[in-house]
């Protein structure tokens, strides 16, 4: 069974940094791309970067030159460096993960950037 845990989230003031990461467990050895999304209270879920098995990424013009996505070496994890956080970075991030043709998603872990 695919499990994904996110962790890493919390409390910073305007201008901090967050580190997320999310865990697979399961059909580790079939992962393909992963990502993050969020959503803000009262919005729609919204992408915010995505990268392949590669490692190729892709960002939201929204975070674009704050966030960082990257993957560990076992390929199993995959993390966001938050920098420069605003207020408007506050939501609630999800994980999501490719494997084998299903998209499967994690708990999702709260961040909170205070003005």
């Amino acid at each position: 069974q695919v499990q994904l845990v996110e962790s890493g989230g919390g409390l910073v003031q305007a201008g901090g940094s967050l580190r997320l990461s999310c865990v697979v467990s399961g059909s580790i050895f079939s992962i393909g791309a992963m990502g993050w999304y969020r959503q803000a209270p009262g919005k729609q879920r919204e992408w915010v970067a995505s990268i392949t098995s590669g490692g190729s990424t892709n960002y939201a013009d929204s975070i674009k030159g704050r966030f960082t996505i990257s993957r560990g070496n076992a390929k199993n994890t995959v993390y966001l460096q938050m920098n420069s956080l605003k207020p408007e970075d506050t939501a609630v991030y999800y994980c999501n993960a490719g494997i084998l043709s299903t998209f499967y998603w994690g708990q999702g872990t709260q961040v909170t950037v205070s003005s």
